[in-house]
């Protein structure tokens, strides 16, 4: 095993107050392969400005500008990321979401207990 010196030990990174942060398993479950490298540059800059619980405004015309896309571009990459189930939009709010976990199977596959109990503590059956 690789053992592991920074680099820089004086520039760390930390959480930073603003709250801003990557999922690890955008690459993990491969949602980042999913994208195109104008939606990760989107997604990038919506995670960077998001709040706490994901939100943020910023309209087509400025993300176009920030991004060096045209507009109708912002529009294709947003329906991208929506599509991926990474941001949610509603005019003039997009909101990063929480990845979810892989889906429970409800067509008679098999399902671990922790799976089962979740499902039961959710009301479902």
């Amino acid at each position: 095993m690789v053992t592991k010196h920074p680099i820089c030990p004086d520039r760390i990174r930390k959480v930073p107050k603003q709250f801003s942060w990557l999922d690890h398993r955008l690459v993990s479950e491969h949602y980042i392969d999913r994208c195109t490298h104008k939606a990760a540059a989107l997604y990038l800059f919506l995670v960077t400005v998001s709040d706490a619980k994901g939100m943020s405004y910023y309209s087509d015309r400025t993300l176009a500008q920030r991004l060096g896309m045209d507009e109708p571009e912002v529009i294709r990459v947003r329906s991208e990321l929506v599509d991926i189930g990474l941001i949610a939009y509603r005019k003039p709010l997009y909101q990063v979401l929480a990845i979810d976990p892989e889906p429970v199977r409800t067509s008679g596959g098999l399902q671990s207990v922790e799976q089962i109990f979740k499902r039961i503590a959710e009301g479902r059956s």
